[in-house]
């Protein structure tokens, strides 16, 4: 873990704390990167689930999605932590391992990718649904394997209407990545709570890590609007 101190060097400015507060974003946007790659793992997985033939697979992504989503995220963010804590131990203990623990960024990262698996699951699926059944049809009857089909034709315009969910999914990840900071996450939270325990000024570092949060979800929404706009070519928008 990086040494948490303010640079004298930097002492007009955030009291010295703002290249700590910026290694701080680096951990932050990390989380975001690979919870959201955990994230579209199981959206995946639970689209499929829910559009296949099989009763058993969509009860489970029923089950799966419905619990997600009826709790809160932070009550879900602690019952996987701990819960999951306790369950691997126990199998740590059973095969003689002794207590294990668990890496608050491991643990993050799995949390929050199985939350907002259940969200990119409907996302996920409602922009399936959206793909005329006929084009699927039509790969097949051209001799595509199902595989293909699914690379060629569902996937690329599935993109296009995935993204505004999609968007939204990400937006609202960021910024629970600022609970992780409670299991033990050394991410910009964290340290702006250690920066303003030690100024005795909360406000003026809670005030500049809602402006970098700002500013990145502000160049998340120009960078997701260039690929929904990429992913648009040639496809006249309705005006009402």
């Amino acid at each position: 873990m990086t040494p948490f101190h303010a640079d004298p060097d930097e002492a007009m400015f955030l009291h010295g704390y703002f290249p700590a507060i910026l290694e701080g974003l680096r951990s932050t946007l990390l989380v975001s990167a690979v919870s959201l790659a955990i994230a579209c793992v199981f959206g995946l997985i639970g689209a499929g689930a829910k559009l296949s033939a099989s009763r058993a697979a969509n009860i489970a992504a029923d089950t799966y999605t419905t619990l997600i989503r009826g709790l809160p995220e932070l009550v879900l963010l602690l019952l996987i932590f701990y819960g999951g804590q306790i369950l691997i131990n126990s199998l740590a203990d059973k095969a003689g391992l002794g207590y294990l623990d668990i890496n608050p960024f491991i643990a993050g990262t799995t949390t929050l990718g199985f939350i907002f698996g259940a969200y990119l699951t409907e996302t996920f699926r409602g922009a399936i649904l959206a793909i005329p059944r006929g084009q699927s049809e039509a790969g097949l009857a051209y001799g595509m394997s199902r595989g293909q089909v699914l690379r060629r034709i569902v996937l690329p315009q599935m993109v296009r209407h995935a993204i505004p969910g999609f968007t939204n999914n990400w937006l609202v990840m960021i910024k629970a990545t600022a609970l992780l900071s409670i299991i033990g996450l050394d991410d910009m939270v964290h340290r702006a709570n250690l920066a303003s325990a030690a100024t005795r000024e909360p406000f003026t570092f809670y005030a500049a890590i809602g402006g970098i949060y700002l500013a990145v979800t502000t160049v998340s929404i120009l960078l997701l609007g260039w690929v929904e706009r990429r992913f648009s070519l040639g496809v006249r928008k309705v005006e009402f």
